[in-house]
């Protein structure tokens, strides 16, 4: 692991108390991170990205007691599960404090709230001392960095300051879990499954409706995409025509380029984003990829796949 040093940590904070742009590294991706409290630095970032205003930002904090001061209610579910998964990817939809500005959370009543556990993350909060909006360091829709060099080529001289703590270990984005409604809903899965937060409160269902502005991040129906156009496909079906990859769980077909991933679910989510940025660079027509299984250690996987897929 890369660790910046105390000077690059300090000028970061500075720089996100002055209402700029800092890409830092979380376990699941890298985040663009603001201030959460400042609605013109927040404003920056769906500038930057290119994202809606429909879509609401994670609010990064680095201990409970921050947490508890931006949203009005802290039920008995969120405590326990913040203590068990936190710090880890799992973002909590709670009731937001007055204090976060309305372009955080798309005009909703409700904030999404996370503990990272990296490092680097923690580090930057600390410093700072306030609590960071942060999506995915990346132009919207486009495939999630893991790396510092992937937020480079992405966002190129749009942030004021890219921290590098090495490659991403979880590798794609934190499950999101409402506790506005009972019993809760899952929004977004990530790699905490619902089995192991039912372990911790109980039952959790794994569907909802919304209205115009979503609930969580990475509800849009496009999302995760490679600028290469990604097909999600059964039975090694490769499009017939062009020059493309394929990335295969179990038997391979004849493409230019083939990659087999690996058949543990966190190993794979592990490696997608990156395998996918390498594929980008290659001037490809197609990126195949096999359909993982529909299971529940999958689920993630699967939906960011199924999003990325034309």
């Amino acid at each position: 692991m890369i660790f910046p040093t105390d000077e690059e940590l300090r000028r970061a904070a500075d720089l996100l108390r002055a209402g700029k742009l800092v890409a830092f590294p979380t376990e699941t991706v890298y985040g663009l991170g603001a201030h959460a409290l400042d609605a013109g630095a927040v404003a920056e970032i769906f500038r930057v990205k290119g994202r809606p205003a429909t879509s609401p930002l994670i609010v990064h904090v680095d201990s409970l007691a921050m947490a508890r001061s931006l949203v009005a209610e802290w039920p008995a579910e969120a405590d326990s599960l913040a203590r068990r998964f936190w710090p880890g990817p799992l973002t909590l939809v709670l009731p937001k404090q007055s204090c976060i500005p309305g372009n955080v959370t798309a005009g909703l009543p409700t904030v999404g709230l996370r503990m990272p556990a990296h490092p680097v993350a923690q580090a930057l909060i600390r410093t700072a001392g306030i609590p960071l909006a942060a999506p995915s360091a990346n132009r919207f829709t486009q495939v999630s960095p893991t790396t510092a060099v992937h937020v480079r080529q992405g966002l190129g001289g749009d942030v004021a300051l890219i921290l590098d703590g090495g490659p991403t270990t979880v590798g794609i984005e934190s499950t999101v879990l409402s506790l506005v409604v009972q019993p809760p809903v899952i929004l977004r899965p990530g790699m905490l499954g619902r089995a192991e937060m039912e372990a911790c409160i109980g039952p959790i269902r794994e569907s909802v409706s919304y209205g115009a502005a979503h609930p969580s991040p990475g509800l849009h129906p496009r999302h995760y995409s490679p600028r290469t156009p990604l097909k999600l496909v059964r039975d090694g079906l490769l499009p017939p025509e062009g020059r493309g990859a394929y990335l295969f769980l179990r038997s391979p077909a004849p493409a230019a380029e083939t990659r087999r991933m690996p058949a543990e679910a966190r190993a794979y989510a592990q490696l997608l984003y990156a395998t996918l940025h390498e594929l980008d660079t290659l001037a490809l027509d197609w990126i195949a990829v096999e359909a993982p299984p529909d299971t529940p250690e999958w689920a993630g996987i699967l939906d960011r796949l199924s999003r990325a897929s034309y």
